[in-house]
């Protein structure tokens, strides 16, 4: 009797578990990958526009995803330096040949460790890692911690800690 009611239970945290919302970040980056994955497939003309439609899909209202814009944003006005940051560290990698998705993990993530201060290193590099192990496959996990790990040794701030400065 005591195992079985312990298999129930067990049953009702993982049913309950897999119930739980996910953080609001986390929702905001899935949706910054997943716009900027279909952005370098097809550069819409109007990006507000394109953006309005990309949001009417998503599960919450626009406003929840003002994270997700300052991410899309950012990385869109600082892709150059972003994509020169990739081309340093994967110096091996033919640029062109990096899986799309990866690429948009990656564009997000440096965004955030080379301009976005307030957010702690490690946080932006596992939260690209685990999306790298949700979206894309196990070898391009270890690729997007490599390229994330060797730019976080080129940080001049704290791995642990949001920087203010």
């Amino acid at each position: 009797m005591r195992s079985r009611n312990g298999a129930v239970a067990s049953r009702l945290q993982v049913t309950a578990m897999s119930e739980v919302k996910k953080p609001q970040r986390r929702l905001c980056r899935i949706a910054c990958m997943q716009y900027l994955y279909s952005w370098l497939i097809n550069h819409p003309e109007d990006i507000n526009e394109d953006l309005r439609v990309f949001y009417e899909y998503q599960e919450e209202e626009r406003d929840y995803y003002a994270f997700a814009d300052e991410l899309i944003f950012g990385v869109i006005e600082n892709l150059d330096a972003i994509d020169d940051k990739i081309k340093e560290i994967a110096n091996n990698w033919d640029f062109d040949r990096i899986a799309k998705i990866d690429l948009s993990i990656l564009r997000m993530a440096i965004y955030e460790l080379l301009l976005r201060k307030d957010i702690p290193p490690v946080v932006t590099i596992n939260e690209a890692i685990d999306l790298s192990k949700i979206y894309s496959s196990e070898e391009s996990r270890r690729f997007v911690n490599g390229i994330l790990d060797k730019l976080r040794g080129q940080l001049s701030r704290p791995s642990r800690q949001a920087s203010w400065d």
